[in-house]
């Protein structure tokens, strides 16, 4: 996917996320966890929503997450939708993770 934002990480806040401009930011959430990183929301200003800014965060925010080597652990309902839809992502999901979407 072709991006036209740069991704951040910032670590202080736990999140990645783009700059909009104008003050205005989308982001995706995390919480550190032994297993991974806990994805928990994805937030997008009303504003921006329906121009593909949240597909794009996210395939950018698992890209990076990958290329730091650490698995992750979906609870934002926007993400665990994003790997249904893109199963090329389903290694990046953590063994707990995987077992209890299985239950």
């Amino acid at each position: 996917m072709k991006t036209s934002h740069t991704l951040i990480h910032n670590a202080a806040e736990g999140r990645y996320e783009f700059d909009l401009g104008g003050g205005a930011r989308a982001y995706i959430e995390y919480e550190e966890h032994p297993e991974g990183l806990v994805l928990t929301h994805t937030i997008v200003p009303p504003q921006f929503e329906g121009q593909g800014i949240a597909a794009e965060l996210t395939a950018a925010t698992l890209d990076a997450i990958r290329a730091r080597g650490l698995r992750i652990i979906p609870q934002c309902s926007y993400i665990v939708r994003y790997i249904e839809r893109h199963p090329e992502w389903q290694t990046l999901v953590a063994e707990a993770a995987a077992g209890a979407e299985r239950q």
